[in-house]
């Protein structure tokens, strides 16, 4: 069976040009006022909606509609395990905040209210930027998820930090942006792209980033490793569609299953690659693939993961209590009448598979709207961004708007954007040769030949 935009079957392409389809509109507004009845009869409103497509190629969501919309979107997320929460997401309407540094400030709150370090509280929270509008170009982040870490490549070949971000980080520099190259967690700033085509880069503040330190219950030596992640999953560069309206602008977040964290990020050959190094120093034998040396690092890992985040107060959540709370959604949707589209490769966690309850079934394959489409420009812009040649040419801003700093900005102590217009193109590096809403990640990994970076040379010290 091939669903169009499930897996890896491709979606019918978004066209920026073309206004919105009455059809979408009627759809949307049929399962918002039948899931609402007390919202009255859906025709005067569908009427209204109409005459507006008509008249400007879209149409204006109210308040409500836009919390519903993005609640459903959650909902319908068939990469996503944690969807037994969608209808605590908390909705944040920012349509009308279009300039870049605006934006960066919501984008800081936006971390600030999810992450709440100092209640050890993490949140869902989405941030919904301004609409789509035929014909007209908008703000556009080019960062995958707001926080990430770097990948600074080494003279001698390493990469310090994650091998994910190699190209982007290189981009970056391209920019001035120079960072930390020793730093394996070395945060990346967030790249504003405005509707003139100008890119801003934003340094985050430390208070907006909450990091969880990875220790070990028993095995002391973890400590020594400088282990580290972030606490919260921000994922930032999906368009939001919802009754035939986009929002290419609207960063959500859930919270961590910590398979996420500790079967892939920090275990991935093509990320992290911590195995090999954790094996050698738990004294395993790693001379044959027999001894099952990878799933007892594996199993380590992931133990001193979950521990961490407790000790810290983040929430987070296990494969196994996930799966089932999993389970418990879609028996509560089976009752209200609605199908759960799921993909399984993305909902059976990475390690453990089998003894995991959402591994022993099948699953309704369903493309729904309202939906998060990650578009393939958005994606090359995460992992490559776009150098400084490439940009396209544009009109320079006003002084008075160069000289505007809002009195937010300055309470936060949000740095000011380094203008890609404004600083010496750096020395262009050399090059080396899709997301889950709410989860961060469940894609194959990419098999790497040998260690790639920072914890080589720990694994070398060992």
């Amino acid at each position: 069976m091939s669903v169009p935009g499930y897996r890896d079957m491709p979606g019918q392409q978004w066209d920026p040009q073309q206004p919105v389809d009455p059809r979408e509109a009627e759809d949307f507004l049929d399962l918002y006022y039948r899931e609402n009845p007390q919202r009255g009869d859906v025709r005067e409103r569908l009427a209204r909606v109409v005459d507006e497509i008509a008249e400007t190629g879209t149409y204006t969501h109210t308040y409500a509609e836009l919390v519903f919309g993005c609640r459903v979107a959650w909902r319908n997320a068939s990469r996503c395990i944690g969807r037994l929460y969608w209808r605590s997401l908390v909705v944040r309407d920012l349509r009308k905040v279009g300039a870049p540094d605006e934006i960066f400030e919501e984008l800081v709150r936006h971390l600030r209210l999810a992450g709440q370090r100092e209640r050890n509280v993490i949140r869902p929270v989405i941030s919904v930027f301004g609409q789509h509008v035929p014909g007209r170009g908008g703000a556009r982040l080019w960062n995958e998820q707001l926080i990430r870490y770097a990948g600074h490549r080494r003279p001698d070949g390493l990469i310090t930090g994650d091998p994910r971000n190699t190209q982007f980080t290189e981009t970056l520099q391209q920019y001035g942006w120079r960072g930390k190259p020793d730093n394996p967690f070395d945060v990346l700033p967030l790249v504003i792209e405005g509707p003139g085509g100008d890119v801003n880069l934003y340094d985050l503040p430390e208070h907006a980033v909450w990091e969880v330190p990875i220790e070990h219950p028993t095995l002391r030596w973890f400590a020594e490793l400088g282990l580290r992640w972030h606490a919260v999953p921000a994922i930032s560069n999906m368009r939001l569609t919802i009754g035939g309206v986009d929002y290419p602008l609207a960063p959500f977040n859930g919270w961590y299953m910590g398979t996420e964290i500790g079967a892939r990020n920090l275990a991935d050959p093509d990320r992290y690659n911590l195995l090999p190094l954790i094996a050698e120093r738990m004294g395993l034998d790693t001379s044959t693939e027999r001894s099952l040396w990878r799933d007892g690092a594996l199993l380590e890992l992931n133990r001193a993961v979950l521990w961490s985040f407790d000790q810290a107060g983040a929430r987070i959540s296990d494969h196994h209590s996930e799966s089932e709370r999993f389970l418990a959604h879609i028996a509560s949707e089976e009752r209200a009448g609605r199908e759960v589209p799921a993909d399984w490769s993305w909902i059976v966690p990475p390690m453990s598979g089998s003894t995991t309850g959402v591994f022993h079934r099948y699953y309704h394959e369903a493309d729904q709207r309202p939906a998060f489409y990650l578009d393939p420009d958005a994606r090359d812009l995460a992992r490559h961004g776009r150098s400084p040649a490439a940009e396209t040419p544009r009109s320079p801003a006003s002084p008075a708007a160069e000289a505007r700093r809002s009195p937010a900005a300055e309470a936060l102590k949000v740095p000011k954007a380094t203008k890609a217009s404004q600083i010496p193109q750096a020395r262009q590096a050399p090059q080396e040769p899709a997301s889950c809403p709410f989860h961060e990640s469940g894609a194959p990994a990419t098999p790497a030949a040998e260690p790639r970076g920072w914890f080589s040379r720990l694994l070398h010290r060992t």
